[in-house]
């Protein structure tokens, strides 16, 4: 038997059901967005920013104190999780005040910890 010939030979799956599955997954420009999108919760500094963001909104420099991380690192982070619309600013004066765009990122968060 070739190797062509028993790569088409599935255990469960039907040539229909390859179809189906086929059919249903996420494009390459929407795997692409969902690595990104799960790249974020890959750094702890900003799990740990995701953390202070989903108890109360808070600024730079009140999540640096908090964690004990220089402002420039909760910056730099603040500035990934902004580009993948993780979270969001608002300017009170001077300050800017950061918070989560959607509850489901602690919810998604609490569900791999209770999980795993």
């Amino acid at each position: 038997m070739e190797r062509s010939e028993r790569m088409e030979k599935y255990l469960l799956l039907t040539e229909r059901n390859r179809r189906d599955i086929l059919s249903a997954l996420p494009r390459e420009g929407d795997i692409n967005k969902l690595a990104d999108f799960f790249q974020n919760f890959s750094d702890q500094t900003r799990i740990k920013i995701l953390s202070c963001l989903s108890m109360m909104n808070m600024c730079v420099n009140d999540i640096s104190t908090v964690l004990g991380i220089n402002q420039t690192t909760i910056s730099h982070q603040l500035k990934q999780l902004k580009d993948q619309n993780l979270v969001a600013y608002k300017r009170e004066g001077k300050i800017l005040v950061y918070y989560l765009t959607s509850v489901n990122i602690n919810d998604m968060m609490m569900y791999a910890i209770n999980t795993f």
